[in-house]
């Protein structure tokens, strides 16, 4: 018996005064009507109408029942009018989630101007060195940078690609030269940067010979998060990797130097990773298709900004 169905009909039969008004409401047959309600009292072991066959009248019972249901079926509209709406305008809490440096540089920003189209949703954003169980962990949206991503049964959507290049301070520079290739950085006292997604003790250099590989046999420093790392360089304190949204703002003021300006390292994909396309939240949609358009412009104007900076 579907319970809430019948709850409708015997509300509307008590509104119209009788089965054929009710079922002529409902689009239904006065038969159906009629058994919706002996449905109900059955179920209840209760009579909630009194029936003539020119009238029907509330029991005691069925008045007190009538009022019960009004305030469910409220609710129950509501409710669906709530859930149909999420699907239609973007509002409530969006849960994000995003690798550490990227989220800082990219994301924060672009949470800035998507609200600005839509105030009606406050963004939940969490930053950390690794990639989230989405489902475990309760976010709408991870951005996560990889090369590849593993089957997971999630919907991703690439929304660029970011690299990483070679740093040092004027500082350093002046005191233990330029290097010229790759192979020079033996010469030079390196930085390590050590995360989930970047090899731990090597550095693959793409350039004009292809790629070239440098081993770090030891390093003088090592961080976890790139905006550590680009403090550090900009100290003077080594050479090292920093993806471009971490040194590019440093390059404009001076405190870095690009050095092998012919070679970029470590590529990576940055994803939006969401739990399913089906019946997708009007939010979590927005700020897909919004990171969609807005990301891939501000990664082309960086990267074109940054041959600006190239030094040999």
């Amino acid at each position: 018996m579907d319970t809430l169905q019948n709850m409708r009909v015997f509300v509307r039969v008590v509104e119209a005064g009788s089965f054929t008004g009710a079922a002529q409401h409902l689009n239904t047959t006065t038969a159906y009507a009629s058994r919706a309600v002996s449905d109900l009292e059955a179920h209840l072991r209760t009579r909630l109408l009194n029936r003539t066959t020119r009238r029907i009248a509330l029991t005691e019972a069925g008045a007190h029942y009538l009022q019960r249901c009004e305030q469910i079926l409220a609710y129950v509209d509501q409710a669906e009018a709530e859930a149909g709406d999420a699907h239609a305008r973007p509002s409530g809490r969006l849960r994000v989630h995003s690798m550490t440096s990227c989220g800082q540089h990219y994301i924060v920003p672009a949470v800035g101007h998507y609200q600005q189209r839509y105030p009606d949703v406050q963004i939940e954003l969490t930053l950390a060195q690794r990639a989230p169980d989405l489902l475990d962990e309760g976010y709408d949206v991870a951005l996560v940078l990889a090369q590849t991503l593993p089957d997971s049964g999630l919907v991703s959507q690439r929304l660029g690609t970011v690299f990483s290049i070679a740093c040092a301070s004027p500082d350093y520079l002046e005191r233990h030269g330029v290097p010229q290739t790759p192979a020079d950085l033996a010469e030079h006292t390196c930085l390590q940067m050590v995360t989930p997604i970047y090899p731990s003790n090597e550095w693959v250099f793409s350039g004009p010979n292809g790629q070239e590989s440098f081993t770090l046999a030891s390093a003088a420093f090592k961080v976890n998060v790139a905006e550590a790392m680009a403090v550090a360089t900009c100290e003077g304190m080594g050479v090292s990797v920093l993806p471009v949204f971490s040194a590019i703002s440093r390059f404009r003021s001076g405190e870095l130097v690009w050095i092998l300006p012919q070679y970029t390292l470590q590529e990576m994909n940055l994803y939006a990773l969401y739990p399913s396309r089906q019946y997708l939240d009007a939010k979590i949609r927005t700020w897909v298709e919004f990171l969609r358009d807005e990301l891939p412009a501000t990664l082309a104007a960086e990267q074109e900004e940054l041959r600006l900076f190239a030094r040999t």
